[in-house]
Protein backbone atom coordinates (compact mmCIF):
# COMPACT_ATOMS: atom_id res chain seq x y z
CA UNK A 1 0.00 0.00 0.00
CA UNK A 2 1.65 3.08 -1.15
CA UNK A 3 2.02 6.27 1.30
CA UNK A 4 -1.00 8.11 -0.56
CA UNK A 5 -3.35 5.31 0.62
CA UNK A 6 -2.14 5.69 4.17
CA UNK A 7 -1.97 9.06 3.89
CA UNK A 8 -5.71 9.42 3.50
CA UNK A 9 -7.00 6.34 4.90
CA UNK A 10 -8.86 4.44 2.43
CA UNK A 11 -6.88 1.51 2.05
CA UNK A 12 -7.52 1.37 -1.91
CA UNK A 13 -7.17 4.20 -4.49
CA UNK A 14 -10.08 5.70 -5.08
CA UNK A 15 -11.72 6.61 -8.65
CA UNK A 16 -11.37 10.00 -9.52
CA UNK A 17 -14.88 11.80 -9.47
CA UNK A 18 -16.27 13.78 -11.98
CA UNK A 19 -15.68 17.52 -13.10
CA UNK A 20 -12.62 17.16 -9.66
CA UNK A 21 -9.12 17.01 -10.95
CA UNK A 22 -6.63 14.51 -9.64
CA UNK A 23 -3.77 16.09 -7.53
CA UNK A 24 -1.81 15.15 -4.91
CA UNK A 25 -3.50 14.10 -1.08
CA UNK A 26 -3.81 16.95 1.13
CA UNK A 27 -3.54 19.37 -1.38
CA UNK A 28 -6.73 22.01 -2.09
CA UNK A 29 -8.12 22.55 -4.83
CA UNK A 30 -7.30 25.16 -7.42
CA UNK A 31 -10.25 26.07 -8.46
CA UNK A 32 -11.91 28.81 -6.79
CA UNK A 33 -15.65 27.28 -6.60
CA UNK A 34 -14.08 23.98 -5.54
CA UNK A 35 -15.89 22.49 -2.43
CA UNK A 36 -14.36 22.55 1.08
CA UNK A 37 -12.19 18.81 0.80
CA UNK A 38 -13.42 18.39 4.82
CA UNK A 39 -16.74 18.02 3.66
CA UNK A 40 -15.85 15.48 1.01
CA UNK A 41 -13.90 13.54 3.36
CA UNK A 42 -14.86 10.04 3.83
CA UNK A 43 -13.49 10.88 7.44
CA UNK A 44 -15.80 13.57 8.62
CA UNK A 45 -18.10 12.58 10.97
CA UNK A 46 -21.45 12.26 9.86
CA UNK A 47 -24.55 12.22 11.94
CA UNK A 48 -26.51 9.23 11.88
CA UNK A 49 -29.69 9.69 10.58
CA UNK A 50 -32.67 9.10 13.24
CA UNK A 51 -34.33 5.54 12.37
CA UNK A 52 -37.19 5.48 11.01
CA UNK A 53 -40.09 4.24 13.35
CA UNK A 54 -41.78 1.48 11.53
CA UNK A 55 -45.49 1.45 12.18
CA UNK A 56 -46.41 -1.04 14.58
CA UNK A 57 -50.14 -2.06 15.00
CA UNK A 58 -51.60 -1.69 18.23
CA UNK A 59 -52.34 -4.72 20.16
CA UNK A 60 -56.33 -5.60 19.46
CA UNK A 61 -58.53 -4.82 22.20
CA UNK A 62 -59.81 -7.67 23.53
CA UNK A 63 -63.62 -7.69 24.17
CA UNK A 64 -64.09 -7.83 27.64
CA UNK A 65 -62.03 -4.41 27.57
CA UNK A 66 -63.70 -2.74 24.94
CA UNK A 67 -66.78 -3.49 26.75
CA UNK A 68 -65.57 -2.56 30.27
CA UNK A 69 -64.18 0.57 28.75
CA UNK A 70 -68.14 1.83 27.15
CA UNK A 71 -69.51 1.75 30.75
CA UNK A 72 -68.50 4.94 32.00
CA UNK A 73 -69.70 7.60 29.33
CA UNK A 74 -73.59 6.59 30.38
CA UNK A 75 -72.29 6.91 33.71
CA UNK A 76 -71.69 10.29 33.64
CA UNK A 77 -74.38 11.23 31.19
CA UNK A 78 -76.46 10.25 33.70
CA UNK A 79 -74.81 11.76 36.74
CA UNK A 80 -75.14 14.97 34.22
CA UNK A 81 -78.87 14.90 33.78
CA UNK A 82 -79.51 14.31 37.98
CA UNK A 83 -77.19 16.92 38.75
CA UNK A 84 -79.46 19.20 36.00
CA UNK A 85 -82.55 18.36 37.50
CA UNK A 86 -81.67 19.05 41.25
CA UNK A 87 -80.54 21.92 40.06
CA UNK A 88 -83.90 23.10 38.74
CA UNK A 89 -85.66 21.72 41.85
CA UNK A 90 -83.72 23.85 43.86
CA UNK A 91 -83.86 26.65 41.62
CA UNK A 92 -87.91 26.44 42.09
CA UNK A 93 -87.71 25.81 45.27
CA UNK A 94 -85.84 28.67 46.61
CA UNK A 95 -88.10 31.18 43.79
CA UNK A 96 -91.05 29.73 45.96
CA UNK A 97 -89.76 30.70 49.17
CA UNK A 98 -88.93 34.09 48.29
CA UNK A 99 -92.23 34.96 46.67
CA UNK A 100 -94.01 33.39 50.02
CA UNK A 101 -91.77 35.61 52.07
CA UNK A 102 -92.08 38.96 49.88
CA UNK A 103 -95.84 38.06 49.63
CA UNK A 104 -96.28 38.06 53.85
CA UNK A 105 -93.94 40.66 54.00
CA UNK A 106 -95.80 43.12 52.14
CA UNK A 107 -99.82 42.12 53.18
CA UNK A 108 -100.64 45.93 52.26
CA UNK A 109 -103.76 45.44 55.37
CA UNK A 110 -101.01 44.43 58.19
CA UNK A 111 -98.99 47.35 56.81
CA UNK A 112 -101.80 50.01 57.07
CA UNK A 113 -102.89 48.92 60.15
CA UNK A 114 -101.59 51.07 63.25
CA UNK A 115 -100.30 49.34 66.39
CA UNK A 116 -103.71 50.06 68.33
CA UNK A 117 -105.82 48.24 65.52
CA UNK A 118 -103.43 45.38 65.78
CA UNK A 119 -103.72 44.85 69.48
CA UNK A 120 -107.48 45.69 69.70
CA UNK A 121 -108.33 43.15 66.94
CA UNK A 122 -106.32 40.31 68.68
CA UNK A 123 -108.22 41.25 71.84
CA UNK A 124 -111.17 40.89 69.58
CA UNK A 125 -110.37 37.71 68.03
CA UNK A 126 -109.00 36.62 71.98
CA UNK A 127 -111.98 37.03 72.67
CA UNK A 128 -114.53 35.74 70.42
CA UNK A 129 -112.11 32.43 70.95
CA UNK A 130 -112.97 32.28 74.90
CA UNK A 131 -117.13 32.66 73.82
CA UNK A 132 -116.95 30.32 71.42
CA UNK A 133 -114.69 27.37 73.79
CA UNK A 134 -117.62 28.24 76.65
CA UNK A 135 -119.98 27.66 74.34
CA UNK A 136 -117.98 24.20 73.36
CA UNK A 137 -117.94 23.52 77.01
CA UNK A 138 -121.65 23.68 77.61
CA UNK A 139 -122.63 22.21 75.42
CA UNK A 140 -120.36 19.14 75.64
CA UNK A 141 -121.58 19.48 79.17
CA UNK A 142 -125.02 19.46 78.19
CA UNK A 143 -124.82 16.06 75.70
CA UNK A 144 -123.04 14.24 78.91
CA UNK A 145 -126.34 14.79 80.97
CA UNK A 146 -128.57 13.62 78.36
CA UNK A 147 -126.77 10.82 77.86
CA UNK A 148 -126.42 10.04 81.58
CA UNK A 149 -129.65 8.16 82.91
CA UNK A 150 -131.75 9.71 85.37
CA UNK A 151 -129.56 13.18 85.20
CA UNK A 152 -129.70 12.59 81.98
CA UNK A 153 -133.96 12.95 81.56
CA UNK A 154 -133.85 15.53 84.33
CA UNK A 155 -131.34 17.57 82.56
CA UNK A 156 -133.76 17.13 79.44
CA UNK A 157 -136.36 17.82 81.24
CA UNK A 158 -134.68 21.39 82.42
CA UNK A 159 -133.31 22.40 79.10
CA UNK A 160 -136.89 21.86 77.68
CA UNK A 161 -138.83 24.03 80.18
CA UNK A 162 -136.10 26.77 79.30
CA UNK A 163 -136.61 26.25 75.89
CA UNK A 164 -140.49 26.67 75.93
CA UNK A 165 -140.09 30.19 78.79
CA UNK A 166 -137.78 31.74 75.83
CA UNK A 167 -140.20 30.76 73.01
CA UNK A 168 -143.12 32.17 74.87
CA UNK A 169 -141.14 35.35 75.72
CA UNK A 170 -140.87 35.79 71.97
CA UNK A 171 -144.51 34.74 71.05
CA UNK A 172 -145.59 37.12 73.74
CA UNK A 173 -147.56 34.37 75.24
CA UNK A 174 -145.50 34.45 79.15
CA UNK A 175 -145.14 37.42 80.45
CA UNK A 176 -141.14 38.93 81.14
CA UNK A 177 -139.38 41.21 83.74
CA UNK A 178 -135.98 42.34 83.24
CA UNK A 179 -133.62 45.23 82.27
CA UNK A 180 -134.45 47.85 79.65
CA UNK A 181 -136.18 50.96 78.71
CA UNK A 182 -139.68 52.74 79.08
CA UNK A 183 -139.65 54.98 75.84
CA UNK A 184 -142.02 57.81 75.67
CA UNK A 185 -143.40 59.71 72.46
CA UNK A 186 -145.33 62.64 72.40
CA UNK A 187 -146.23 65.44 69.65
CA UNK A 188 -148.56 66.31 66.92
CA UNK A 189 -149.92 63.13 65.28
CA UNK A 190 -147.53 63.64 62.43
CA UNK A 191 -144.49 63.55 64.92
CA UNK A 192 -145.88 60.06 65.98
CA UNK A 193 -147.68 58.49 63.23
CA UNK A 194 -147.20 54.51 62.52
CA UNK A 195 -144.10 55.01 60.00
CA UNK A 196 -142.01 56.62 63.03
CA UNK A 197 -143.21 53.97 65.89
CA UNK A 198 -142.52 51.29 63.57
CA UNK A 199 -139.23 52.54 62.75
CA UNK A 200 -138.61 52.57 66.55
CA UNK A 201 -139.50 48.94 67.02
CA UNK A 202 -137.18 47.89 64.00
CA UNK A 203 -134.15 49.96 65.80
CA UNK A 204 -134.96 48.64 69.46
CA UNK A 205 -135.76 44.90 67.72
CA UNK A 206 -131.96 45.32 66.15
CA UNK A 207 -130.44 46.72 69.29
CA UNK A 208 -131.57 43.40 70.96
CA UNK A 209 -134.55 43.66 72.37
CA UNK A 210 -135.97 40.83 73.53
CA UNK A 211 -139.64 41.40 75.05
CA UNK A 212 -141.65 44.40 74.07
CA UNK A 213 -145.51 46.19 74.48
CA UNK A 214 -146.90 49.68 73.64
CA UNK A 215 -149.24 51.70 75.88
CA UNK A 216 -151.26 54.40 74.56
CA UNK A 217 -152.88 57.38 77.12
CA UNK A 218 -155.67 55.69 78.41
CA UNK A 219 -153.39 52.54 79.70
CA UNK A 220 -154.70 49.87 76.75
CA UNK A 221 -151.37 47.69 76.05
CA UNK A 222 -150.67 45.87 73.22
CA UNK A 223 -147.69 42.72 73.16
CA UNK A 224 -145.25 43.52 70.10
CA UNK A 225 -144.42 40.22 68.71
CA UNK A 226 -142.81 39.59 65.44
CA UNK A 227 -146.27 39.68 63.43
CA UNK A 228 -147.51 42.96 64.94
CA UNK A 229 -148.88 45.69 62.50
CA UNK A 230 -149.15 49.47 63.07
CA UNK A 231 -151.41 51.73 60.61
CA UNK A 232 -152.61 54.91 61.45
CA UNK A 233 -156.42 55.22 62.59
CA UNK A 234 -158.75 57.66 61.26
CA UNK A 235 -159.41 60.72 63.48
CA UNK A 236 -155.73 60.16 64.79
CA UNK A 237 -154.18 57.69 66.98
CA UNK A 238 -152.80 54.29 65.89
CA UNK A 239 -153.83 50.71 65.36
CA UNK A 240 -152.06 48.26 66.84
CA UNK A 241 -153.15 44.40 66.10
CA UNK A 242 -156.28 45.69 65.83
CA UNK A 243 -156.59 47.69 68.82
CA UNK A 244 -156.97 51.52 68.48
CA UNK A 245 -154.34 53.52 70.82
CA UNK A 246 -154.00 57.06 71.65
CA UNK A 247 -150.56 59.22 72.23
CA UNK A 248 -148.88 59.71 73.93
CA UNK A 249 -147.54 56.76 73.58
CA UNK A 250 -145.00 54.38 76.08
CA UNK A 251 -142.73 50.97 74.62
CA UNK A 252 -141.64 49.16 77.04
CA UNK A 253 -138.44 47.18 76.28
CA UNK A 254 -136.82 45.06 77.70
CA UNK A 255 -132.49 44.38 76.71
CA UNK A 256 -129.41 46.27 77.29
CA UNK A 257 -130.53 49.68 78.48
CA UNK A 258 -127.18 51.29 77.02
CA UNK A 259 -127.49 49.40 73.08
CA UNK A 260 -131.16 50.23 73.10
CA UNK A 261 -130.35 54.11 74.13
CA UNK A 262 -127.82 54.34 71.29
CA UNK A 263 -129.84 53.05 68.37
CA UNK A 264 -132.89 55.41 69.13
CA UNK A 265 -130.02 58.18 68.98
CA UNK A 266 -127.97 57.37 66.29
CA UNK A 267 -127.67 60.04 63.87
CA UNK A 268 -130.75 60.84 61.43
CA UNK A 269 -132.58 57.64 63.49
CA UNK A 270 -135.78 57.82 65.17
CA UNK A 271 -135.35 60.53 67.98
CA UNK A 272 -134.08 62.82 65.49
CA UNK A 273 -136.97 62.02 62.74
CA UNK A 274 -139.39 62.78 65.45
CA UNK A 275 -137.88 65.70 66.77
CA UNK A 276 -137.74 66.96 63.30
CA UNK A 277 -141.29 66.77 63.41
CA UNK A 278 -142.05 68.77 66.15
CA UNK A 279 -142.46 65.63 68.69
CA UNK A 280 -140.24 64.82 71.50
CA UNK A 281 -138.76 61.11 72.56
CA UNK A 282 -137.53 60.64 75.97
CA UNK A 283 -136.58 57.07 77.32
CA UNK A 284 -136.02 55.89 81.31
CA UNK A 285 -133.37 53.60 82.54
CA UNK A 286 -135.03 50.80 84.52
CA UNK A 287 -133.77 47.96 86.50
CA UNK A 288 -137.04 46.23 86.33
CA UNK A 289 -139.13 46.85 83.08
CA UNK A 290 -142.09 44.51 83.03
CA UNK A 291 -143.91 43.55 79.83
CA UNK A 292 -147.34 41.73 81.38
CA UNK A 293 -149.40 42.04 78.34
CA UNK A 294 -149.95 38.57 76.30
CA UNK A 295 -150.50 37.72 72.89
CA UNK A 296 -153.13 35.39 71.87
CA UNK A 297 -151.46 32.33 70.50
CA UNK A 298 -151.01 32.01 67.02
CA UNK A 299 -153.13 28.85 65.64
CA UNK A 300 -151.18 27.52 62.71
CA UNK A 301 -153.10 26.26 59.76
CA UNK A 302 -150.86 25.66 57.40
CA UNK A 303 -147.11 24.96 59.05
CA UNK A 304 -145.87 22.03 60.44
CA UNK A 305 -142.63 21.38 62.48
CA UNK A 306 -140.28 19.13 60.74
CA UNK A 307 -140.01 15.63 61.61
Amino acid sequence: MSEEHRETGTGWPQPAEPGRPSGPAGEPDPRPDAPDPDELSPLAPVEPAAPEQEDVPEPAEEPGASAAGAKPAPVSRRLTSAGAMIAVLLALLGFTLVVQLKTTSTDPTLAATREEDLVRISSDLDSRERRLRQDIEALEESQRQLRSGEQGRQAALEEATRRADELGILAGTLPAVGPGLSVRFEGPEKAVEAERILDAVQELRGAGAEAMQIAGADGTAVRIIASTYFVDAPGGGLVVDGRRLTGPYVISVIGDPATLRTALNIPGGVVASVEEAGGNVTPVDSEAVEVSQLHAPIKLEHARPVS
